[in-house]
């Protein structure tokens, strides 16, 4: 039964994956060429204030992928991907939960579902929300890295053990009672987690950084306007900056703002999908059951 589950779970993840890359193919990728756009006239402007400093600046580094190659294949491979892997977590999680709870296998399949998108997903969003190109520094990537990772475990720890205990608590307080009580130590928790977790903008490497030009002090790496802090005037592009003036303007907010809506969309599509499709699938296949008959049926299915 095992092997059928999973492979259910591994087609429901490409559905939804080849749905999720039409969604960001047609919307996400718009925003994400604005964000590229932004930053190439910044890192221009950046290399022109370097050099009128008398200061070094980097090339670029060759383009191993075209945007064409990123913007198709790349964003294809990258979210159907994720989202095959995250239908065949959904399928294993199914095979270990499947006869724990007196539930129906379709409602399994969407308990399961909603748990993994509030878990990897949406709880780490809101500490550390999704970005553009053009936001965040090359220089703290691995540190961010971990960070999200880090808040990915920290989640699915504290809302595992929120699902835990409301199940216990029902014993004893009854359904709501118990979700009452779960809910608001959830919240407790989880936001004495998101106090204590850094803000971005305030790791090591940004503060080592922080008089370069552009990178002004703040909670986020979202780039901050660019002005000339030289004690002389700057001419870039035929254009003239006096000391002080604004040479290039920080990162759009409603851009950002579109750019995350756009994935938080996505991934609401993705987990939507995974979970009605693998819902449907496992309703076929071993019914409607709840925990009285699913050793029963279990036992039907294998043989």
């Amino acid at each position: 039964m095992e092997i059928r589950v999973i492979g259910r779970g591994v087609l429901a993840g490409l559905i939804a994956g080849v749905l999720g890359f039409v969604f960001a193919r047609i919307w996400a990728e718009p925003v994400i060429n604005k964000a590229i756009d932004y930053e190439s006239g910044r890192d221009d402007a950046l290399n022109a204030l370097y050099k009128a400093a008398g200061q070094s600046t980097e090339p670029d580094g060759p383009e191993i992928f075209s945007r064409t190659i990123q913007s198709t294949a790349g964003l294809a491979t990258g979210i159907i991907g994720f989202s095959v892997a995250m239908g065949a977590l959904v399928a294993v999680a199914y095979v270990v939960a499947h006869g724990r709870f007196n539930v129906k296998a379709r409602t399994l399949c969407w308990m399961i579902a909603g748990f993994g998108f509030l878990g990897i997903y949406l709880l780490p969003f809101i500490k550390y929300p999704a970005n553009p190109p053009a936001v965040g520094h090359t220089f703290t990537i691995v540190q961010r890295g971990h960070l999200y990772l880090t808040m990915v475990g920290l989640s699915l720890v504290v809302l595992g053990i929120a699902v835990y205990a409301a199940y216990q608590l029902s014993k004893r307080f009854g359904t709501g009672w118990a979700l009452l009580i779960a809910g608001i130590g959830f919240l407790v928790v989880y936001g004495i987690i998101l106090g204590v977790m850094p803000s971005l903008g305030h790791l090591s490497a940004n503060a080592d950084h922080a008089k370069e030009f552009g990178f002004a002090s703040s909670s986020t790496e979202t780039p901050q306007p660019i002005t000339n802090i030289l004690d002389h005037a700057v001419t870039i592009d035929g254009k003239t900056y006096q000391p002080g003036q604004l040479v290039y303007p920080g990162f759009d907010a409603d851009l950002l703002w579109k750019f995350r809506w756009y994935s938080l969309l996505n991934q609401v599509l993705v987990w939507f999908v995974i979970a009605i499709v693998f819902g449907a699938l496992m309703g076929r296949l071993v019914g409607d059951s709840t925990r009285r008959d699913a050793r029963a049926q279990r036992v039907a299915v294998d043989a």
